[in-house]
């Protein structure tokens, strides 16, 4: 399995946020410096891996330091290259948008993807969701408005004349819900003005990781993310961080295949991910952005984020 991790890792300062970007990785070049390409060749699971077959391409969204989230992938994407019996590449994205990207121009046969990101490809290249993940044995979860607990804030509309954090300009969790929290509280009048003249400065992390710990180290006064972004501080940093608005509720992140991904292919790749959720498996499967299990999803799960999307200008 051939696994590029970013050739550069850029942190961008902008008044006083760093802003961790990732560099699209690429998986056309030879000599991969994977670990799990680095193994040798020969060994049972090897045996079962067509090496003729072409390679399933799959897309990672930036959710975290792009090497940490590749090493922590590599063991359950071993495991599904066995049970496909073909090679499989996986790359992390630059930002949302270059997932999606990745789907339209045929670069990706499957990419996991945020809810608005998946809606968007899904209009745009009608791809479509085939699962969808379970944390804390929901198959949704909630947006948050994070503070510092010690930072003087404690309702949303303190929040005038500060900065925020959002993750991505297409983020679900990471913009589009945390942005409606203060549209529904009458602070904001919609996403077309995102700073309205309420904020301070408003700025896109790249990463919910960086979004929470920029609050965490003050560079920001909020961040506007989903619910568990909390736990990628560490466990004695967390106490110092608290909630201030909760959004509606979220479909989970998913699981995404392009349109014209061979069927019996398409099939085969649902089947294994499922097998990820036997309790043999649950230390691959909590590797893939800390997923707890999967579950089958139809574009029909993802209706309410579209009508959002709508109303926000997003699609038309």
């Amino acid at each position: 399995m051939r696994i590029r991790k970013g050739r550069r890792f850029t942190t961008l300062w902008t008044a006083g946020l760093l802003a961790a970007l990732l560099t699209a990785a690429s998986c056309d070049s030879e000599g991969d410096n994977s670990p799990l390409n680095n193994k040798k060749e020969g060994g049972e699971a090897e045996s079962q891996v067509d090496r003729k077959l072409p390679p399933l391409r799959i897309a990672f969204i930036p959710y975290e330091n792009p090497e940490r989230l590749i090493d922590k992938a590599e063991p359950a994407l071993s495991f599904l290259q066995t049970e496909l019996g073909r090679p499989i590449k996986a790359f992390v994205t630059l930002d949302y948008s270059a997932a999606v990207e990745a789907l339209a121009a045929g670069h990706a046969d499957v990419s996991f993807l945020s809810p608005l990101p998946y809606v968007l490809a899904h209009s745009r290249t009608g791809a479509t969701a085939v699962l969808g993940e379970v944390y804390a044995g929901r198959p949704y979860y909630y947006s948050k408005i994070f503070v510092r607990k010690d930072s003087g804030i404690k309702t949303l509309a303190d929040l005038r004349g500060k900065t925020i954090a959002y993750v991505d300009p297409i983020s679900s969790s990471g913009y589009l819900y945390p942005h409606d929290i203060l549209v529904r509280a009458g602070l904001i009048k919609d996403l077309d003005k995102p700073r309205g003249g309420f904020f301070k400065r408003v700025y896109f992390a790249g990463g919910d990781q960086q979004a929470i710990q920029a609050v965490y180290n003050e560079h920001v006064d909020a961040a506007g993310i989903g619910e568990f972004a909390l736990n990628l501080l560490r466990l004695e940093d967390r106490d110092a961080i608290t909630t201030i608005g909760e959004s509606v509720r979220i479909p989970s992140h998913c699981v995404v295949v392009r349109k014209d991904l061979d069927k019996k292919l398409r099939e085969q790749f649902i089947h294994a991910m499922l097998k990820l959720n036997e309790p043999a498996n649950r230390k691959l499967i909590s590797a893939l952005y800390g997923t707890e299990s999967y579950v089958e999803v139809t574009h029909e799960t993802y209706k309410a984020v579209e009508q959002m999307a709508r109303e926000y200008g997003f699609l038309k």
